[in-house]
């Protein structure tokens, strides 16, 4: 036996193969838990950089939202300014229906004030022409005439077929006032020249009372714009025209206006 086998080695003895096993899978879990915690901590630490980077994405579409937005308020405006102008179209086409509607109606309304003074005139005129047919017809004693009447109708008679002259007053041409002038003359009766003054230079007589010498006229009396001289039995004698010339006429084929007498 050795002597120095009694004293106690100062090396360390060597562990067993199971502690250091046991020791090696505490270490590990060790270091798994802290790997763990510091991957939950590193999450952790992330999270506000995942949410950041997300910021962006909500502000697009909030910003997507507003244009939308914007587009539908637009959209309806314009709708609204659109709807707006088709009422104002409308108001104003309505109103101009209507203006053209009232001038319509009095369009008609003189239309038919018009047709109903014509149709008055063509009666009047025709029971004139009937008046002055019978007047014709039934009255004898103005046929036939006598004195200073007799001669201007004898005078105007002789003058049918001349020719009718603007502005002449004979022997071989006349108007109408020219030829009523001359025939007065002969009797020595001065009238005046023109049938505006002629119209109104006697008696206003009625075309049913007619008397052979009568001085007809056309148009208003102080405005006559032809003049003729009654020969009795429903005739006149007068310059009518260019082309017709000195003509004597039935009473109906150009009724008078009326009549002055001046004998």
């Amino acid at each position: 036996m050795s002597h120095t086998a009694h004293i106690r080695s100062h090396r360390k003895p060597r562990r067993s193969g199971s502690k250091i096993a046991v020791r090696a899978g505490v270490a590990g879990g060790v270091l798994g838990t802290l790997a763990v915690a510091g991957a939950s901590a590193s999450a952790n630490a992330a999270e506000p950089v995942t949410q950041t980077l997300e910021l962006p994405t909500l502000t697009a579409d909030v910003a997507s939202q507003v244009a939308q937005s914007a587009d539908a308020t637009q959209q309806a405006a314009a709708n609204y300014q659109l709807q707006a102008e088709r009422d104002a179209a409308a108001a104003k086409a309505a109103k101009q229906a209507k203006a053209d509607l009232a001038d319509a109606k009095a369009e008609k309304k003189k239309a038919d004030e018009a047709a109903r003074k014509a149709a008055a005139e063509r009666a009047s005129r025709s029971a004139e022409r009937t008046v002055l047919t019978s007047t014709a017809s039934t009255s004898t004693s103005s046929s036939t005439a006598t004195g200073s009447a007799a001669a201007i109708v004898s005078f105007v008679k002789a003058q049918i077929g001349k020719s009718y002259v603007l502005g002449a007053s004979g022997p071989s041409a006349y108007d109408c006032s020219g030829l009523v002038q001359a025939a007065f003359k002969q009797v020595g009766i001065s009238l005046p020249r023109v049938s505006q003054d002629q119209s109104t230079a006697g008696t206003q007589v009625s075309l049913s009372n007619l008397q052979p010498g009568d001085i007809l006229y056309w148009g208003s009396a102080g405005s006559a714009y032809h003049v003729a001289v009654y020969v009795g039995d429903g005739m006149f004698v007068g310059a009518q025209n260019p082309s017709t010339g000195i003509v004597e006429k039935p009473l109906s084929y150009d009724p008078p206006t009326g009549a002055v007498r001046v004998l």
